[in-house]
């Protein structure tokens, strides 16, 4: 599987990357959805939440620890931000790597089918 994502990974197209370690890159969203929206993707070939076994748990607990970190550098995590996994297309995934959203940066409202 190759996906936006990972070509973003590998540097074969740019994006605006705000956060690296070995585990994971983080970049903002070409089409934010509030004015701080950044996704946090793994190195790690995971194609979707549901895709994940007990072996990705700490990979996925550094995505939220790594989003958690970004919001407290950036300033922003006292008022408030939001993370946000989507699984499978009901579920609203578009890229089918693995991803987390931070949405900050504005009040956030309710959110779910209406």
């Amino acid at each position: 599987m190759d996906t936006i994502f990972h070509k973003i990974i590998r540097r074969e197209i740019p994006a605006e990357i705000v956060y690296e370690d070995e585990h994971l890159v983080a970049f903002r969203d070409i089409g934010p959805q509030a004015p701080v929206h950044v996704l946090f993707v793994p190195k790690q070939t995971i194609p979707t939440l549901d895709a994940a076994g007990p072996e990705h748990a700490e990979l996925i607990g550094r995505l939220a620890l790594a989003a958690a970190e970004y919001a407290r550098r950036e300033g922003f995590a006292e008022a408030g931000y939001r993370v946000v996994m989507n699984c499978n297309g009901h579920g609203g995934q578009t890229v089918y790597q693995l991803h987390l959203h931070l949405l900050a940066g504005a009040q956030l409202g309710h959110f779910g089918a209406a």
